[in-house]
Parts: structure tokens; C-alpha cells; sequence
């Protein structure tokens, strides 16, 4: 008797839960109610709806930042001399010479049958970008190269020294350097040898990366403007292998790239890039794809932010029909981005089978108590 009582209770909820299916739990919003919501939040947060039915709906390939793409000043040349830079200053002299005589002895002591160099010590170039010459006083030399400096040096010692040569070298130069840091094998200061290096040629001479190429982010400084580059897409896009300015600054950070998958996938979870590029393809393969219980191939969605005009985010859906054979070739080329949600969404016909495999669970335990009694 009281078995039945139990019986006619459940039968009595499993009656409410036939009617009132929107009670029953889901892992998410149907793909009907994802596209309407996002059409109806439009206005309001600006959200747009893209459908991936063909290649022109596919996102845009990653741009160089402006500042930093190919249009821009030339570099200053190498032999350029700058403030904080060291010169080492050559001075070859023939005859009667004016640094190998003795100041107190007299003229004809000075007299050298053959050449003779006076190597000066290393000269710094002051705050204000003058050198000290002896015989001479101080100099200009910021600003102009090196070989501008060798004739300035001469013209002064007209008069002075005989026919003299002078020859003029950066020893250490902070005007054609840049400062590379992070996980990098030889941080610090690095003297530009051309002045047309790119950014993977720095951060070779600079002994290379450490940890696994996929995972670095390349961070670089230019006055006031920053860009980021992944060294991934900095090793196969010559757009993003850019040319490095004297006076850059560049940090190589390790930021491995992931994605969420949520909704009716096989698993929710975050998922990190297992390789440099994934596509939406592959992603849906990590996830496990759709779950066959309840997830809907018609329904496959991702989320992504963009940095809109002044700084302002845009929100983007796109949808995806993996019912329709020309989804497949399109998930293949679309490329998943850092951050990205993958969405899997809810069949509509999942909740008569949920209330059956509830229904199941309730009555199972009955079932298996009037088997016990009758035996």
C-alpha cells in the first residue's frame, strides 16, 4: 500500500514537470534564443550578429598598429653620433707633430720622419652633445655622424698640427641601441649594427627567445605609442615582423592563449592553444564537440570583444551551422583568438528527453524495491 502511495506521488511531480518544461535544467540557451537575444541587445550593447555563410563574414587578418607599420620615418643612420654615446678618436700625424712633442722642449723635437697616431682616451659625449678635444676645446658632435666629426676634428686643428688625419669611431652607442628585456637570453642594451634591423633580428642578436613560441607575446615601446605581437605571427607574417627603431624598447612576456567552451559541449572548460594558430574547427574538436544528448551542430556560436573607435569595446557573435556541409570548410579557416568563448547551444528538443531521464531516476528505486519484495 504504501508502495503505491509512493508511486502515485512521483507520477503526481513527474505530471507538473511534464508541464512546466522550462523548469528543468539546462546548460544553456537554445541557438534560437542566443540569436534573438543578441539581435534585441543591438542598441543597447551594441552587439553584432555575424552569420559565417561565406569567406567575406570570416574576421580580418591582424594589422601592424599605426606607428608601427612600414610607412614611416627612416632610421637615422648607424654611424650617427648621440648623447651618452663613447668615441674612440684617432689622430695620425706626419712631420712636425703636435700631441708626440714635449710642451717644453722646442719645436724641432717634434719632428717624425714617418706617420705617428695619437689614440685619445675614450670620449664621452656630454649632456650637451659636445666632445673636448686637446689643443682644440670642446665640439659638436651630436647630431652629426661620425665621419662629420672626423672633418670638424681636422678643420680645427689647422694650423695646429700638420696636415693631420683623424679618424672616428663609436665605442659604445646609445643612439642606435635599444633595451630588450623579459624572457629573452641576453637582456639589456643592444647596439643596433644597421639600423635596419626587424624584430625578429633583435631578439635573435639578442640570443633568442625563452619557452615555446606560441606562448610569447612581444611587447614594443616607441615613444609614446605600445603595440603587442604574438613572436608566432612575428615568425610567419612578414606584416608583423616590423623594423626596430633605435630607441625601442622590447619585452618578450609569456602569455599562453586559451579559449572557454561552454554550453552543450562535450566539455566546459577553458581550453589553452595547443599549437600557435587554432581554428574554430579544431576548437570545436577540443571541446568535445556537440554533446550528442543535447547539444545542437546547428547552434555553434563564438563570442569575441574587439577594441572598437576611442578605446570603446565591440561585442561580436558569430554563428556557425555545422548542419550546413559549407560550415566545415569555414571553421577550418576561421581563426580563434585569445579570450574567445565558444558556445555550444542547447537543442530545443533536449527537454522531453531530460523529463524522461528524470522521470527514469525517479522511478528507478521503486522499481528495483518491488523487485526486492516480490523475490
Amino acid at each position: 500500500m504504501a508502495l503505491r502511495k509512493a508511486a502515485t506521488g512521483l507520477l503526481i511531480v513527474a505530471s507538473g514537470l511534464l508541464a512546466g518544461c522550462t523548469a528543468i535544467p539546462s546548460s544553456g540557451p537554445t541557438g534560437a534564443q542566443v540569436r534573438a537575444q543578441a539581435v534585441a541587445d543591438i542598441n543597447r550593447l551594441g552587439i553584432e550578429l555575424i552569420e559565417l555563410k561565406s569567406a567575406d563574414a570570416l574576421p580580418p587578418a591582424p594589422r601592424s598598429p599605426e606607428g608601427f607599420g612600414p610607412d614611416y620615418t627612416p632610421p637615422p643612420p648607424t654611424e650617427l653620433v648621440g648623447i651618452g654615446d663613447v668615441l674612440d678618436i684617432s689622430i695620425y700625424e706626419t712631420g712636425i707633430s703636435l700631441f708626440g712633442r714635449s710642451s717644453s722642449g722646442p719645436i724641432d723635437q717634434g719632428f717624425e720622419p714617418g706617420a705617428k697616431v695619437e689614440r685619445l682616451p675614450p670620449t664621452l659625449v656630454s649632456e650637451e652633445g659636445t666632445i673636448n678635444i686637446p689643443f682644440v676645446g670642446e665640439l659638436r658632435a651630436a647630431g652629426r655622424t661620425t665621419s662629420e666629426v672626423e672633418r670638424l676634428i681636422r678643420a680645427s686643428l689647422r694650423g695646429k698640427s700638420q696636415n693631420p688625419q683623424v679618424i672616428v669611431s663609436i665605442r659604445e652607442g646609445l643612439t642606435n641601441s635599444v633595451i630588450v628585456g623579459g624572457d629573452i637570453a641576453r637582456p639589456g642594451r643592444l647596439v643596433l649594427p644597421t639600423n635596419r634591423e626587424s624584430l625578429s633580428d633583435v631578439i635573435a642578436l639578442a640570443g633568442g627567445h625563452r619557452g615555446e613560441v606560441k606562448d610569447i607575446l612581444v611587447r614594443v615601446q616607441r615613444n609614446t605609442a605600445v603595440a603587442e605581437f604574438r613572436l608566432s605571427d612575428v615568425m610567419n607574417s612578414p606584416d608583423q615582423n616590423i623594423r626596430i627603431f633605435p630607441g625601442d624598447r622590447l619585452s618578450l612576456v609569456r602569455t599562453p592563449r586559451s579559449f572557454s567552451a561552454l554550453g552543450a559541449a562535450g566539455k566546459a572548460e577553458q581550453i589553452g592553444f595547443p599549437t600557435a594558430d587554432v581554428t574554430l574547427a579544431e576548437a570545436i574538436a577540443l571541446a568535445g564537440g556537440p554533446s550528442a544528448a543535447v547539444g545542437d551542430p546547428r547552434a555553434i556560436f563564438v563570442f569575441r570583444i574587439y577594441e572598437g573607435e576611442e578605446g570603446r569595446e565591440r561585442p561580436v557573435v558569430y554563428h556557425l551551422n555545422m548542419m550546413d556541409v559549407s560550415a566545415f570548410p569555414l571553421a577550418q579557416r576561421f581563426p580563434m583568438a585569445d579570450g574567445d568563448v565558444l558556445y555550444i547551444g542547447n537543442a530545443e528538443a533536449n527537454q522531453p528527453i531530460k523529463l524522461v531521464q528524470i522521470v527514469s531516476q525517479l522511478f528507478f528505486p521503486l522499481v528495483t524495491l518491488q523487485n526486492l519484495t516480490n523475490f
